[in-house]
Parts: C-alpha cells; sequence; structure tokens
C-alpha cells in the first residue's frame, strides 16, 4: 500500500529557477530562500520519499486560453522540462511514476473529479523552480504532476482544491504499489503581476494563512477568490492550491513541523511550509 509521508506547500516563481541555473544561491538576496530547503530535503531522504504528487498551475505552456482543464494529470513514465527561456534549462527530464497517476486518475473520477489525462506533460516553473530545491539532479524521486487551473474562469474553488486534497489521500491509500508519497502544492503567495497595483505584495496576510493552513485549514476552504485577490493581488489566487497538500493530510491527526520560511523581498511573498504526520 502506498503511503502520504507528508506534504510540502512552496511558492514557485521564474525568478527561482533563474537563480537556480546561474548558481545565484549563495548570493545574500537568495541565500535564505535556498538554505530555507535544505530541512525539507533532508527529511525527504529520511523518510524515504520515492514520489511527489506535485500540484501545481500551468502557465500557458501546456494548455492555452482555447483548451484549459480544470484539473490535469500527467500520466506519462517520463516529464519533459520547459524551457521558458532563449535556451532550454539545464536539467534532465523528471522521471514520472505511471502506475500511481492512472490510480489517481481512476480513483479521481470515482470521486466526480474529472481530470484531463496526458500523456505526455512537459514541466514549467510550477513543478521546476521548486523541484531542484527539494531533490536536486540527477533525479533520485519520481513526479506525477497535477495541473490546477487558476488562469481562466470559471476556476475550481479553494474547497474544490481541498476536496482534491482529500479524494488524493484516498486515492494514495488505496494504492497497490508501495510508494512514498509527498504532496507537494505550489503557487504565490501575495503577489500581483499587472496593472496599478503592480507588485503588491501582503506578508501580514501571507503569515496569516500558513498559520492558518497549519492550525484551522477548513477556515482557508471556505474563503472565495475575490477575497484572495483582494488580499493578496490578483495572482495570489494560486495560493488555493495549497490547500490541496494540507488537505491530504486530514484533520483528525497530529502534524508536526519540518520546516516554515517565508521573506518577501521583492514581487511576491515566498513562502515553505512542510508539515509530516506526528505519529
Amino acid at each position: 500500500m502506498a503511503r502520504i509521508v507528508g506534504a510540502i506547500g512552496s511558492s514557485h516563481a521564474p525568478s527561482i529557477a533563474f537563480a537556480y541555473d546561474a548558481g545565484h544561491g549563495e548570493r545574500p538576496e537568495w541565500r535564505g530562500l535556498f538554505d530555507s530547503y535544505a530541512p525539507v530535503r533532508d527529511w525527504l531522504a529520511r523518510v524515504q520519499a520515492d514520489t511527489l504528487v506535485f500540484v501545481y498551475n500551468d502557465h500557458l505552456n501546456n494548455f492555452r486560453f482555447d483548451n484549459y482543464p480544470s484539473f490535469a494529470i500527467g500520466t506519462g513514465e517520463v516529464h519533459p522540462v520547459f524551457g521558458e527561456g532563449k535556451v532550454p534549462r539545464p536539467l534532465p527530464a523528471v522521471p514520472g511514476h505511471s502506475a500511481l497517476a492512472w490510480q489517481l486518475a481512476r480513483s479521481l473520477v470515482a470521486d466526480e473529479f474529472d481530470p484531463s489525462l496526458c500523456l505526455e506533460m512537459a514541466l514549467d516553473h510550477g513543478v521546476m523552480s521548486v523541484l531542484p530545491l527539494l531533490a536536486p539532479p540527477p533525479w533520485g524521486i519520481r513526479v506525477v504532476p497535477i495541473a490546477v487551473n487558476v488562469v481562466l474562469e470559471p476556476m475550481p474553488t479553494p474547497r474544490r482544491c481541498w476536496k482534491l486534497g482529500c479524494s488524493i489521500a484516498k486515492a494514495v491509500a488505496s494504492a497497490a504499489d508501495d510508494a512514498r508519497v509527498a504532496v507537494v502544492a505550489t503557487g504565490g503567495l501575495s503577489h500581483q503581476l499587472h496593472g496599478s497595483s503592480f507588485g503588491q505584495t501582503n506578508p501580514a496576510w501571507d503569515q496569516r494563512f500558513l498559520d492558518l493552513l497549519e492550525q484551522d485549514p477548513q477556515a482557508l476552504a471556505d474563503i472565495t477568490h475575490d477575497e484572495l485577490i483582494e488580499r493578496g493581488g490578483a495572482e495570489s489566487v494560486e495560493m488555493m492550491v495549497w490547500l490541496t497538500m494540507r488537505a491530504s493530510l486530514g484533520t483528525d491527526q497530529p502534524l508536526r513541523r519540518v520546516q516554515r520560511y517565508y521573506d518577501a523581498p521583492k514581487l511576491t511573498g515566498y513562502g515553505l511550509l512542510a508539515l509530516e504526520p506526528a505519529n
């Protein structure tokens, strides 16, 4: 039986990927963020996690406005890496876990989700700005990507993202595979990248969000898109994806915090939260 060993929420950003590729992790402006992932890397190794169910949003790379699913699962045995720049990123393709992906797909459909099934899914910075910090190449861990629409109306609600996490937990528990799974959700915290509020962040709200995610996540599940946008900027609607990772751990067991980090240096709040069952 597969098992969820913990869950991770992380901001994603193209700037993180650029800093990683350019070897800027030791620079003062990046050292705090990059160093914050070290305890999570150590923890993933300690709990012998071998698979990451990676919930994120695609940035108009796999999907365009004329074909943008609410949810999509990458079922391939390997996932290419999007370049998202003038030259391809110097990273190898990422191994998938096709058997677990199909189990997730079947279970989610039984729970009345209707995910698109992608035999080929390339990974953009929604995954690839974070994955090298969690499990650097050469990859020793498999990824099952699940893309969530936070771009095109109508979007899934925060409550729907919560239910997705519950369904992922049930699907993993029903899998015959013996995978040791960490559920990862990525998305920006407060940020707005256009209009008169360009560059807006709200560190106080970001910190409150992280508090509630640990202590009272059901309160966040009842929040609306408009509330997220009013508090954190238009693009901060991505925060609802974090509810998926939190829901995968349930609310009926004590949790231990593995790591928490936050900073808001420029255009976005950078956050990291890793949790595991306390027992």
